[in-house]
This record gives structure tokens, C-alpha cells and sequence, in this order.
């Protein structure tokens, strides 16, 4: 596995991989691939780093590293998901992991808090308690100030810009999902890819159908919304009325990672490749599909 930097006391939130040219009306997001554990985010944690990065979608922003060539800026968290979730509303919080009672505004009540996986992580994917003792609030408040809010800020500055010079975004939001437990009862196959429009509501349908056809031409098996719709990326962004189109692609980890390892495995080029055309196919299309 790559091995996290122990001491990173000035971490950059993100990294911003832009194109030379902006030709393309389209944005690549990877809100789960940071990998950069820096010293400030370590005190009280109880786990390995090797079991903290299974919650990682590990190198999706590597599988996706071709967008600025073909005119679309990748959009990458730097700090993991682990202690602070992008795809999260800024203020997901389980009052349990906390010493003192948590604002009223705090949403403590979602799905994904009751999961352990609200914008401050209870837990990792294996369901393995995250911290040793509890947090205090002012913790939450400095990793949302630091990670979250620049993270969304710059997202925002780019989907006005693109719609600005083109009348229109798309935005392509980038995750894996784990091998275990994403096939439906009774399949005789997992997906290899999950698309997810929230049912049709988020992007446009003409896209959806575009980039499953892509997929699906390359032998994967992919299906849409089920078991993943879209996240808080999906949701807050999706508004085709206002013309910004949100489109998830969850890719099977099993296809390019060692999951227990956190590798990547031999056929890591060719789904890179794969991505690389589907990046060149959206970016080609765009105009005609939501133009």
C-alpha cells in the first residue's frame, strides 16, 4: 500500500487538475480518493492506516486522471474520507461521538449518520469504530472549515464558470464501491459499474443512457441507481431546470484493486483505459446531449 504522510501540517484540501484549454462544459469530481492522513487528523484514532483506507475509494482519481486532456477540470479531495466526507451535507453529525451536546441545527438524524458515516465518521467500512474516546465539537467545526468547505467552494466557483462560458455543466461524480454485498438478491452478477441520476431526476436522461451504452460496450455489467442513486454531491449540485446536469459512477473495486491490500491490481491500466474513453466519448457528446 502507498503509506500515508505522517506530518502534513499545511495539507492543500484538494487538488485541482485543470485543463489548458476548458473546451469541455463538463467537471470531474473524486471526493473519496484522499489519501494524504496528516498529522492533525490522527489523535485519537484507534485504527491502522491500512484499515482506515478501505473506506477510501482507493485511486479513482488516478483512473480518471485523463479529464483535463480532453478539456474537463478533476476536482480531487487530498484528505480522506475517513475524517471528513465531501459527499456528505457539512453538517452530518452522530451526537454520540461528541462530548458536549451538539447545536440544533446539526443534522443528527440522517441515514448516513445512523450508518456511522455522517461527515465526521463513526466508523470505517467494515463497521470498526473509528476514535478511542469522543470528539470534541470545535474538531468537527475546524475539519469542515478546512477539508469541506474548500472542497465545495471551488466546486461551486467551477460549475458557474463552465455555465458562464457554455450555458451548462455536467458533472461527473467519481466513486468505487466494494466487492461484498453490491449485487442484487438473486443476480447471477455484481455490477461492474452503478450509474446513479437519483431515478432521472439529477441529469439528464439522454446522458445516462450515453454513458451506459459506453460502459456496457466495453463488456461491464451496469446498472443504474440500485444500490447507488447519488450521493450529497448528486443531490445538492443535480438541477437540470437551472441546466447543471449530476451524473455517479460507482466503479467495482475488483476490477483494478486488491481490496484487502490496497493495490492495484495488473488490469489497472486497461480500466484506466476504459475510463479514458468514456472521458473522451462524455466530452464529445456533451454539446449534444444537454447542449
Amino acid at each position: 500500500m502507498d503509506a500515508p504522510l505522517p506530518d502534513i501540517a499545511d495539507l492543500a484540501p484538494f487538488r485541482l487538475l485543470a485543463p489548458e484549454r476548458p473546451f469541455a462544459p463538463v467537471i470531474f469530481t473524486s471526493a473519496h480518493s484522499g489519501r494524504l492522513y496528516s498529522a492533525d487528523l490522527m489523535p485519537g484514532v484507534r485504527l491502522c492506516p491500512l484499515t482506515l483506507r478501505r473506506s477510501e475509494d482507493c485511486f479513482v482519481d488516478e483512473l480518471f486522471a485523463a479529464a483535463p486532456a480532453h478539456g474537463a477540470p478533476l476536482l480531487a479531495a487530498n484528505f480522506p474520507r475517513a475524517f471528513c466526507d465531501a459527499n456528505r451535507e457539512a453538517w452530518e453529525l452522530d451526537p454520540a461521538m461528541f462530548v458536549e451536546p451538539l447545536p440544533d441545527w446539526v443534522n443528527t438524524t440522517s441515514p448516513r449518520v445512523g450508518a456511522g458515516l455522517g461527515t465526521i465518521a463513526k466508523v470505517v467500512a467494515s463497521g470498526e469504530s473509528i476514535y478511542a474516546a469522543k470528539l470534541e465539537f470545535q474538531e468537527a467545526e475546524r475539519r469542515i472549515a478546512t477539508y469541506w468547505r474548500p472542497f465545495h467552494n471551488t466546486l461551486e466557483r467551477l460549475i458557474a464558470g463552465i455555465k458562464d462560458r457554455f450555458g451548462y455543466c455536467l458533472l461527473i461524480d467519481c466513486h468505487s464501491m466494494p466487492s461484498a454485498g453490491q449485487g442484487r438478491r438473486g443476480s447471477a452478477r455484481l455490477a461492474d459499474f452503478v450509474l446513479g441520476d437519483l431515478h432521472g431526476t439529477a441529469c439528464a436522461s439522454r446522458v445516462t443512457r450515453m454513458v451506459e451504452a459506453e460502459l456496457s460496450r466495453g463488456g461491464n455489467a451496469v446498472r443504474r441507481n440500485d444500490p447507488y442513486a447519488g450521493g450529497y454531491i448528486t443531490r445538492h449540485y443535480g438541477r437540470p431546470a437551472d441546466d447543471v446536469h449530476v451524473l455517479q459512477i460507482e466503479i467495482a473495486r475488483a476490477l483494478y484493486l486488491d481490496e484487502a491490500r490496497i493495490e492495484r491490481l495488473p488490469g489497472f491500466p486497461a480500466v484506466q483505459r476504459q475510463i479514458t474513453g468514456l472521458i473522451a466519448a462524455i466530452a464529445l457528446q456533451v454539446h449534444d446531449l444537454i447542449g
